[in-house]
């Protein structure tokens, strides 16, 4: 099958603008009730001085795309449609993704995977389970009792495990979307199914608008009528956190309120619920360009939960709210609603939601009954993310086999190279040096140049020219931003994220420039370029970068160092401390990022 024909029915937003593409905002009368509760809007301006150009500079991708300001609108505009619109026709003009946007693309993309996807369906079968990404991998078990409780309540029920492309869809990735979507909406219809029973909000949102003559359902509006346990006795109260996706399903809404009594826990209302509700700060990829949305969102909702459990349906917002408060999935209460009140309930973190995916298919796998099963196989894009890794690991194990089989491993002595090395004088250290003084300058990887000055050099002298090698290629960008090119690194470093480091070294100055050094917060050849635009003295910058380059580049030497020891089958001191430094290195690094994180909050 074609992929025009897989996607026939499905109609990308392109060509000129309409109403119905661009949310009407034309029709915008600039009342300002949008802008009242949006953070984004505030900084832009509303939807018709944006459409006009007349606001502050506008990147459509700060937007959560939550439908708030639709909600609130008193004359129909949709401005989460213009500004979805927008982010596809940005993508579009950039020929890429933002890289930022990379983990969330390469989740999706391990959840369209030949992996992590299963499709089972049964004898008769017309209606399939679709829980989703995240709860399969968090929430393994309650995905396994709902589907069980859905074959007592629908003989022939099937289940898929696959991915919504929500990601994709929200990002601008227009084609993407439609193609693999349209291939799995083809798929299901061409065996018969009729109606897909979700358990996650965003699912319900892409099925709803895009799944044509598929109905959709949330699970628990079955799941309210027929409750799993008669508990009685509980006495809580917990508010309901709506999530934005299902702003405009007043079905779900209720189901979920339904469950909830049904569990016997009191509800309470939110101040801004239903149509009302407010975003998580997680909506259409936000956090990723403007982390600190998140940490605004949790701490309003947080607030208005007033010390009650927030529970919600959606995955996502529960991880997120659970990080300041108390926060509940509907299923965990459904589930057992003693332990979800008491903390009790099991949720898992990556990478163990991976794992629990692919336990979660192998036991769906073993149950069997199913006629027809299937992984999806999707070309190229689907595939690309294991492809590289597996290729990679399996070089690396042919490369150490021939140097053994080849008698290789001789060569490879420390003393021998060290020999070869000193044989070329001075010349051999010098040209390694400025080799790796030009590696940030082209923003070429500097990990190699690591290992190969401790395989080289030694734990020692590499050290030495790898530090001096470094620390040139720092002062060479810098210097190159700051004197030659200017205006080309400016439009390069755009976003909150660059105008935040300009405002902390205006701030702090060199401590700036020693934290970025000790913890990687930021891409390093990028960072280089981007300290050359700020104020800080390029004397303090060349100090500070050396000093607080050091730890890291003898943790990198001195394993590296040992590499060739370990092809031979030894394990040095040097592997052994190589391998502690650089797991100290990544545990205080991590440790600051959660402090910073908290300090923000």
């Amino acid at each position: 099958m074609t992929q025009n024909a897989k996607i026939q029915d499905l109609t990308p937003v392109t060509g000129a603008p309409d109403n119905a593409k661009y949310g009407a905002v034309e029709q915008c009368t600039g009342c300002n009730l949008c802008v009242k509760g949006c953070s984004f809007l505030k900084k832009v301006g509303n939807p018709a001085e944006v459409a006009a150009g007349e606001g502050d500079e506008c990147n459509p991708f700060e937007c959560t795309l939550c439908g708030l300001c639709t909600a609130v609108c008193p004359v129909g505009v949709d401005p989460s449609r213009y500004f979805l619109q927008r982010r596809v026709e940005m993508r579009r003009q950039l020929g890429a993704d933002d890289p930022r946007h990379a983990p969330l693309i390469g989740y999706e993309r391990k959840g369209t995977s030949r992996l992590f996807t299963f499709y089972g369906l049964p004898d008769g079968c017309d209606t399939i389970f679709f829980p989703g990404c995240a709860l399969p991998g968090t929430r393994p078990d309650a995905v396994s009792e709902v589907f069980d409780k859905l074959k007592e309540l629908i003989p022939n029920v099937g289940i898929v495990l696959d991915c919504c492309l929500k990601p994709s869809h929200d990002l601008g990735r227009e084609e993407h979307f439609h193609y693999v979507f349209g291939e799995m909406k083809e798929y299901l219809r061409q065996h018969g199914i009729c109606k897909v029973l979700v358990a996650c909000p965003n699912c319900l949102r892409i099925f709803s608008e895009y799944g044509g003559d598929l109905a959709v359902q949330t699970v628990y509006e079955l799941l309210g009528e027929r409750p799993r346990h008669g508990v009685d006795g509980v006495c809580a109260e917990v508010v309901i956190h709506d999530p934005c996706v299902a702003r405009f399903a007043p079905a779900a809404q209720e189901a979920a309120r339904a469950v909830v009594a049904a569990s016997g826990v009191k509800v309470a209302e939110m101040k801004r619920s239903g149509e009302r509700t407010i975003c998580c700060g997680r909506g259409g990829g936000a956090n990723f360009i403007n982390p600190g949305i998140v940490v605004e969102a949790v701490a309003s909702r947080v607030a208005e939960a007033e010390g009650r459990a927030i529970v919600t349906y959606c995955a996502a917002c529960a991880g997120t709210f659970a990080q300041k408060g108390r926060a509940l999935h509907l299923l965990d209460l459904w589930m057992s609603p003693e332990q979800a009140l008491a903390g009790k309930v099991k949720v898992s973190g990556a990478p163990f939601t991976y794992l629990n995916r692919l336990r979660l298919k192998r036991e769906l796998r073993r149950k069997g009954g199913f006629e027809v099963t299937r992984e999806r196989n999707l070309p190229a894009e689907g595939r690309r993310s294991l492809l590289k890794p597996v290729l990679f690991i399996s070089l690396l194990v042919a490369a150490v086999a021939i140097v053994r089989l080849a008698g290789g491993t001789a060569l490879l002595e420390p003393e021998r190279l060290r020999q070869m090395v000193e044989g070329q004088g001075m010349l051999g250290p010098l040209l390694f040096v400025l080799l790796y003084g030009v590696t940030p300058v082209l923003f070429l990887p500097g990990l190699p140049m690591a290992i190969a000055a401790g395989i080289l050099f030694g734990p020692f002298w590499g050290v030495v020219y790898a530090i001096t090698g470094a620390t040139i290629g720092a002062s060479a960008s810098f210097l190159v931003a700051r004197y030659v090119a200017r205006d080309w690194v400016e439009k390069k470093l755009t976003g909150a994220t660059w105008q935040k480091l300009d405002r902390q070294v205006g701030e702090q100055g060199w401590k700036i420039v020693a934290i970025t050094r000790l913890v990687p917060l930021f891409p390093f050849n990028l960072l280089n370029y981007a300290f050359g635009l700020t104020k800080v003295p390029f004397l303090q910058y060349v100090v500070t970068s050396f000093f607080c380059m050091l730890p890291g580049c003898i943790a990198f030497i001195v394993f590296s160092s040992s590499l060739p020891q370990l092809l031979k089958g030894k394990v040095s001191p040097a592997l052994v401390g190589g391998i502690l430094s650089i797991a100290a290195l990544s545990f205080f690094a991590g440790k600051y990022r959660r402090k910073l994180a908290t300090r923000e909050s």
